[in-house]
Formats: structure tokens, sequence, C-alpha cells
């Protein structure tokens, strides 16, 4: 006890003085900064830059980490489409990315070279990517609540061409990738050909790409025939494109266009104050006319393929709109005209018989006259009846509209939406027209190969994409017994199995029961499980497939065909009350 004593003393005597030495550590430190306050403010100011330098630079080592290949801008001039082509080798459709036509410097207007330059980097010459000056001046006007861009030609192909990496947020680090990744460009390319870049894929609205596409779509010529004021609306459009639309916005896009030819001026492009003032005061002459997609003949059909080529491209590495495939099709071109010709007819003479029937039920008493009209002409007209008498079913419609969605989506109560859409004349036409109209799917097969050789997904294309062959879901009926019956063959049953065509009532697993009906009454005789499904009756089938097994029933199903669609297990999948689809049935069949 003795000896320890003294040891312990020792010890809480160095703990003392060393906690003695911290605060007079710290008044030599408050010593030091009295006699040199300058000195010390500036020692700290430096420490924080040195700290903040050495983040900012981990920070954009890590972004130029992560920067794009620029190698690949050159692609996009190479880049070809892939092509679908039919059994006999005719082309079907293309996969390209957009619509545009690729121009040297030399075919295009030299007045579209002044006034981009003019307009949108004045010193696009003088710089290497980033002009500072400007960046910094864009900063300085944003701070003061005027937003400004300050990114030059370069930085703005940068975002063109790689919009995936770059992004479009407004921060800092869209900013600073934009920038690496054009001080990269101008490292790889020349002026020349970083400004051909640029006119060939600066998009202009209604999927015109490039300077070639947007002068054939707003004045119909090439860009090389363009004159001054009309350069100068097309430039213009860069600084938001749907803003100085000079098709929906004809008085912006005029006095836009009006600056664009200003500045041209004040940067020096020969242009006689006369001149200038005529141009000024020219309308803007426009010729629009949107450019037909060159994807030659676009179908249900090449839209599906196009899903699953993406899905196969996407697993291995592929860009299907510029890699150059060629992809063969197993579908007949005689066969699919054909098909195309049954459809039409044949959903035109039901369409006849159905405008009818919607005649009818609109009204107790209809002329001979207005029916004939009805059904020659499908006209709202002869349907004013049953839109008047149904004021709710159309309202209905109106609700399922993706366009009742899109009111609702831009803050509209339910009630203004269905106002406004209400007194839309067009849509509410449009609108009509469609729930009135019948639609059909056809696909024919190959049943020893499971070849596509037709496939019709609705009356027209261009009228109506939703695909009837692969999207569509009904209820497939009796064309789904024989899947129950072909269940009960492969669980031993016999096809001279005999059951009692009789009343039927089967115990539901969640309670209750399900009594299956057919048209007639019940023969109450004995029937074969052959006979059953050659008559298609419903109180037969039901009885083979308590026999089978629903999941017996289900497995084969999918093992024939219904790969997709869900089919619930209860014993009235029997009489085919789970939707699939036509292509679904079609492969079970083949």
């Amino acid at each position: 006890m003795g000896m320890g004593f003294p040891y312990i003393f020792t010890m809480n005597t160095d703990h003392l003085a060393s906690a003695a030495a911290g605060p007079a550590a710290i008044r030599g430190w408050r010593a030091r900064v009295r006699r040199h306050p300058f000195l010390s403010v500036f020692a700290l100011l430096s420490l924080g830059l040195v700290m903040a330098s050495v983040v900012a630079g981990l920070y954009v080592a890590r972004l130029v980490e992560q920067a794009p290949d620029v190698a690949r801008m050159g692609e996009t001039r190479l880049a070809a489409p892939s092509v679908i082509l039919a059994a006999d080798g005719s082309e079907l459709s293309q996969f390209q990315r957009q619509q545009r036509q690729w121009l040297s410097l030399d075919q295009i207007s030299p007045h579209v070279l002044d006034a981009l330059l003019a307009t949108e980097d004045r010193r696009f010459y003088e710089h290497r990517g980033m002009d500072v000056s400007r960046t910094l001046a864009a900063v300085f006007h944003t701070i003061q609540g005027d937003t400004q861009g300050g990114s030059t030609l370069t930085q703005q192909l940068a975002r063109n061409l790689f919009p995936e990496h770059i992004g479009r947020a407004r921060n800092v680090t869209r900013k600073v990738k934009e920038i690496i990744t054009a001080l990269e460009i101008e490292r790889t390319y020349s002026k020349q050909q970083i400004l051909e870049s640029y006119l060939n894929t600066v998009p202009f609205l209604y999927n015109a790409f490039g300077i070639e596409m947007a002068a054939r779509t707003y004045f119909k010529k090439s860009a090389a025939e363009l004159d001054r004021a009309e350069a100068a609306t097309l430039v213009g459009m860069l600084k938001g494109t749907y803003y100085y639309n000079p098709v929906l916005h004809p008085e912006r896009a005029k006095a836009r266009r009006n600056l664009v030819l200003q500045q041209m001026q004040e940067q020096g492009t020969p242009l006689p104050e006369a001149e200038f003032q005529r141009l000024r005061e020219r309308p803007l002459t426009l010729d629009f006319e949107r450019q037909v997609n060159s994807l030659g003949v676009r179908s249900h059909f090449t839209q599906h393929v196009r899903k699953w080529l993406l899905d196969w491209a996407e697993e291995n590495g592929i860009d299907l709109e510029t890699a150059g495939l060629t992809v063969h099709t197993t579908l007949d071109p005689v066969l699919q005209e054909v098909a195309e010709v049954a459809v039409a007819r044949q959903t035109q003479a039901l369409q006849n018989v159905a405008d009818v029937e919607w005649a009818r039920s609109s009204t107790a008493v209809l002329s001979h006259r207005s029916t004939a009209y009805a059904r020659l002409n499908n006209s709202d007209k002869a349907f004013s009846h049953l839109w008047k008498s149904r004021p709710a079913l159309l309202q209905s419609f109106i609700r399922e509209s993706p366009d009742f969605a899109e009111a609702r989506a831009e803050g509209l109560s339910e009630v203004e939406a269905l106002a406004r859409l209400q007194e839309d004349e067009a849509f509410i036409a449009a609108l009509k027209t469609a729930k009135t109209r019948l639609e059909a799917g056809f696909v024919a097969l190959d049943p020893k190969t499971g070849a596509v050789k037709a496939w019709v997904g609705s009356r027209d294309f261009t009228r109506d994409q939703f695909d009837h062959v692969a999207q569509a879901v009904r209820q497939p009926g009796s064309t789904f017994k024989p899947i129950v019956y072909g269940a009960a063959l492969e669980q031993g049953l016999s096809p001279t199995r005999a059951y009692e065509d009789v009343p039927v009532t089967i115990r539901l697993a969640g309670g209750g029961t399900w009594r299956p009906t057919d048209m007639s009454a019940p023969s109450l005789r004995r029937m074969s499980m052959h006979e059953g499904l050659v008559h298609s009756k419903n109180t037969i089938t039901a009885q083979v497939m308590q026999d089978a097994g629903v999941k017996q029933v289900v497995r084969l199903a999918q093992a024939m065909g219904v790969r997709h669609s869900p089919l619930v297990p209860v014993p009235s999948l029997a009489l085919g009350t789970s939707p699939v689809t036509l292509l679904e049935m079609s492969s079970v069949y083949a």
C-alpha cells in the first residue's frame, strides 16, 4: 500500500503538468496572432484554399475518370441504321435514331455559320472549349437574377452527343462534366469538325435533327439554299426550340430572328443598313412540312420485332440504331398483303352491322334513311341520340383518355379537366369515332416451325398502333377447351370415357359453387369425352377439367404457348375465362 502511493502521486503530477501545457500553448498562439494579425489571417486563408483545392481536384479527377469517350463523336457520322427484311429479302423497316442527313460545311449556307457564330459563340475560334470570360459573366448575371447561358458551341455539342452522361440538371456537376467533355473534344477534333458535328446533330423539333432536316422542315429547301433571314430564324430557335418555334409562336420567332440579324451585323457580317431594315420587316415566310420518317414499312410486326431486338441488343451491348445490322424475318409479303385485304374487308362488314346496332340503340324509332346514313358514314350525327341519351357514357370515355390524364397532371381538378375536354369539339369527335370503331387482329403461323407468315395488328397502323395480336387480351372461350381435353389425355383418361350430360355443380375452394351451362338444356344422356369436345359441351368440359386437374391444364397451356398472359387456376378456366392474346392462342394451335 505504501509502495504504491508515491507511484500514483507521480503519475498524477505528470498528468497535471501535461494538462497545464495546453492552455500555455493556446496563450502562445493568441500572442502571435495579436502580434501578426494579417499574417495569421493570410495563413488561415491559404490553408483553407489548399484544402479546398485538394477537394476540388479530387472531385474533378473523379469526373474526368467518368468522362465519355469522345472518339464516339466520329461514329455519329458513320452510324448506319439496322434493317429488317421480309422472307423474300424486301425491306420492311429501319431502326435509326433521328431524322438527319449529314452535310459537310461547304454544303451549308454561309449565312448559317455567320448567324451561329455571331449569336451562340463569338469567340469560338479563340477558346479551347470553354470561354472563361463568358462563363464568369453568365454566373454574375445569374446571381443577380438574370439567368444566362455561358456554354460554348463545343459545350452544347457535348450535351447533344452525350446526354446520358452529362444530363440536363441545372447543377455544378452537370456543368463540370460538360466543360470536361468540351475540353476533350477540342483536344481531339479541329474547329471545322466541331462546327460540322454541331450543325448536323442539333435538334430543331418535329424529329428534325441537323440543319439540313431543319431547312427542309421549315422552308422546304436544302441548307445550302437558306438566305440570311431563314438562317437567322433557325439559329434563333437554338436559344429555346419550343419557345421560339416559328410554327406555334411566329411573333416570338420573328423577334428572335431580328435579334440574330442585329448580332450578325454587329459582328461584321457585310449587311448594309437598308438590307438589314428590309429583312427586319420581312415576314417569316415559312413553308412548313414534317419530313416523312424513312423507316420503310412500319407495322405492328416490325414493332414487335423491334421490342424483341432491343432486349437482345441490350444483353449483347449493341446499338440497333447505329450498328448497321441486317435482320432477316419469316414474314411472307404476299400472304401479308392478302391478310391485310381480308382484315379490311371483314372488319368493314362487321363495322356496318355495328353502326346499325349503335344507331338503333340510340333511339326506338329511326328512319331507313338515317340508318343507312349511319351505316355508310359512321357519322356522329347518326349517333347523336345515343350520346345525348347517355351523357354519363361519354364522360366515362373522356375520363379513360390520355388527354384527361394529361389535364389532371397539369393541376386541373376532375371537374375542370372534364369541362375543358367537353368543350374541345375535335377531341370529342375523335373520341366518339374511336369508341364506335371495331378493331381486329390477324396472325398466320407455320404449324411446323412456328414461323410468322402474316401479322395484322389493327385495321390501320397509322390510326391505331395498339397491337391486337400481341397486346390485346380477350377471353378465348371455347377455343381453350382442346387444352382441357389434351391435359385429360396426358393424365391417361380415354376419349371413350363417359360423362353424364346433366346440370353440374362444382364447389369452389373459397366457398360457393359454380354451375356451368350450355345454350341448350342438358340432354340427360351419357356422352363420351370425345363427343363432349365435338359438341363443345360446357357441362362435359367442366367435368373433364375436374378429372384432369386445374394445375395440369394450366401447365399444358403454358407449355403450348400461353407464356405471358396469367391463367387463373379456377374451374371456369375450362371455358376460357382467363384472357390471352391472339398470338398465344395461335401458338397453341400451331
